[in-house]
């Protein structure tokens, strides 16, 4: 019988423990009660709408970078020369205007810079020497402004001479493309 009652104490002990057990988990359940997993819900929910309106704007900025790669390189090839014919066809076409605007032309050199970050694309820097009016120059300068390539006047030095012609020193810069391999 003692054995018996030890053993009813401890099933009691036991169906006790579980029944706090039981209780604990009705009154506060794993994760919390529901005003408190509501708010969670409502926590992830504006945290999801969050990462969406970021997704989005990625996928934007993604569509603006390539639409961007398109036209810069459309850019490139409208507005950059081979190298092969670049120095040629750049001087003659502004000896052209030179002559179509009344200057003279009096020689002139080229150098070749690379373009920092660039592989591919390099600066043609040509110097040139012109004799002629100042109306002439003018004409020159509009001509050259109004040139279907892509040319910057980096400098340009006019000195009056004893025949009331300007001597004129002009620097233009122009970009080329290097062909795969640094051929041209």
């Amino acid at each position: 019988m003692k054995d018996r009652r030890m053993v009813v104490r401890a099933g009691l002990g036991v169906l006790l423990a579980a029944n706090l057990v039981t209780a604990a988990f009705i009154f506060h359940p794993f994760g919390g009660s529901v005003e408190e997993l509501n708010e969670e819900m409502r926590s992830k929910q504006h945290e999801l709408a969050l990462d969406l309106q970021r997704v989005e704007r990625t996928r934007t900025l993604e569509g603006k970078v390539q639409q961007a790669k398109v036209e810069g390189d459309k850019f490139l090839d409208e507005c950059t020369m081979k190298r092969r014919s670049a120095f040629s066809t750049v001087l003659g076409e502004a000896d052209k205007m030179a002559v179509e605007s009344g200057m003279k032309p009096k020689g002139s050199s080229y150098v070749l810079d690379p373009v920092e970050g660039s592989d591919s694309i390099t600066q043609l820097t040509i110097s040139a020497n012109y004799e002629g009016s100042y109306t002439s120059l003018t004409k020159f300068v509009n001509l050259l402004d109004k040139s279907p390539r892509f040319l910057i006047i980096e400098s340009l030095q006019a000195a009056p001479q004893a025949n009331r012609e300007l001597s004129v020193t002009l620097k233009l810069d122009t970009f080329i493309r290097e062909a795969p391999g640094g051929k041209s």
